[in-house]
């Protein structure tokens, strides 16, 4: 009997969930987004007023619900997302996205003084305030820092460093994927922050071919002698980096120039498979990746006194029992992923990272970006999941200052720079 009711009350709950997604589905198609806005105001932040009782009584009953703690958060989440989706579709209305979003900024000051005479209604402001502390309203707030991103504002290096990391998000559509998008995402969600990822990394690499183009002829103006003012010629362009001049050039030499001899690390990406493909053993692929890594780490004390070591035993004690079997591509792309645990971070359950803080500071940011890029190279499948990794310590730091993670910083824009370089469409070889 018991059962019974349950199953019955979940049948009338999801009911109810249909009938408030259809309502906003409806809506957004015939409402502007100032209208839109002040609906989502009434019913989800004052609570009282909204002009459709039928509304009201379902958000009611979804509020009512044993489960409502857990999955109020979804619900709101998808109910912003029928709006954002649509609006999103208009240029002319995506500005109205972010100020949906800080909408709800409102509710924690609003939920303390609330009358508590009817329990269920009560009870709204209550799980409108828990959604504003849940990874589903993170990534909303992180969704209208990229849509109102102005890249002027962000390069300019004037920027105080005491904003939060956060606010960075905008410059790295890498993260995007992990960063705007949670578990409840839909299909049609997805597609979106694809598109916005789209939209932001070629942008971003017209960007800095022009800059690279524009300091190269500036570079051979100067050498001509000429006294004809470059400025006056051609118009200044902003390097559309965090990192200075010197940084970016060291970076982009690096990451499309020769690194070891005469080889690009595409070239030695290159060689490495191919000599892989003929691997007798896995345990014979190990000892050749870490002869393939070693190079990387330019500083031979560090290397010597502690790094080569760790690294070893790392490759060593990555599924052993397995040394014996014939190298196939599945072990490589598990050896990979395990090699970017050990490297950069492991999971958001244990966000331990010290080898990548080590690295960074005995290396430098171009360098262990130039290590974690050979590791891609020669297996593009773990790509998403180094993006991943980067993304866990964005989380981890996003709430920091600028100026106190400045290695993370200088580490995101390298790693920018070398999937941009290596994977993207920019072509700036001609810095070699």
């Amino acid at each position: 009997m018991n059962n019974t009711w349950t199953d019955s009350y979940n049948r009338q709950t999801h009911q109810e969930e249909q009938l408030l997604y259809n309502h906003w589905l409806e809506l957004v198609k015939v409402e502007s987004p100032a209208e839109l806005i002040d609906r989502f105001r009434t019913l989800f932040i004052h609570c009282t007023g909204y002009p459709d009782r039928s509304i009201v009584e379902a958000l009611e009953k979804i509020a009512a619900s044993p489960h409502a703690e857990q999955e109020f958060k979804y619900i709101l989440n998808r109910c912003c997302h029928i709006a954002i989706n649509r609006w999103q579709t208009y240029p002319s209305k995506q500005a109205a996205i972010p100020e949906l979003i800080a909408l709800f900024e409102d509710a924690p000051k609003i939920v303390f003084g609330y009358s508590r005479s009817r329990a269920i209604v009560a009870s709204i402001p209550k799980l409108v305030h828990q959604f504003t502390e849940s990874e589903q309203y993170l990534t909303l707030k992180r969704l209208a820092q990229v849509i109102t991103h102005n890249s002027e504002d962000s390069t300019n290096s004037k920027t105080p460093a005491t904003l939060a990391l956060g606010t960075l998000i905008p410059r790295y559509p890498y993260l995007y994927k992990h960063c705007l998008l949670s578990e409840d995402s839909t299909y049609e969600q997805q597609k979106i922050i694809k598109k916005i990822q789209a939209q932001k990394q070629q942008q971003f690499e017209i960007d800095l071919s022009q800059y690279v183009a524009h300091q190269v002829r500036k570079a051979q103006i100067a050498r001509r002698g000429t006294s004809i003012s470059f400025g006056r010629t051609i118009q200044n362009i902003k390097n559309p980096t965090l990192l200075s001049d010197p940084e970016l050039f060291f970076a982009l030499k690096q990451f499309v120039g020769k690194v070891e001899g005469a080889d690009t690390y595409r070239q030695l990406a290159g060689r490495f498979r191919a000599n892989a493909s003929d691997t007798q053993s896995y345990g014979s692929f190990k000892d050749d990746l870490y002869e393939y890594l070693i190079p990387s780490v330019t500083d031979h004390r560090y290397g010597q006194c502690q790094f080569n070591d760790k690294l070893y035993k790392q490759l060593h004690n990555t599924f052993p029992h397995c040394d014996s079997q014939k190298f196939n591509e599945f072990l490589m792309m598990r050896t990979c992923s395990q090699l970017l645990n050990f490297l950069v971070v492991e999971s958001p359950v244990r966000p331990n990272h010290f080898v990548f803080i080590d690295l960074i500071s005995n290396l430098g940011p171009t360098q262990t970006t130039g290590l974690l890029l050979k590791i891609v190279l020669i297996c593009h499948k773990v790509k998403p999941y180094l993006e991943k990794r980067l993304a866990i310590l964005f989380g981890h730091y996003e709430f920091s200052t600028r100026e106190g993670v400045l290695w993370l910083v200088k580490a995101l824009e390298n790693v920018n720079l070398a999937l941009s370089t290596n994977f993207g469409k920019v072509d700036v070889s001609f810095l070699r």
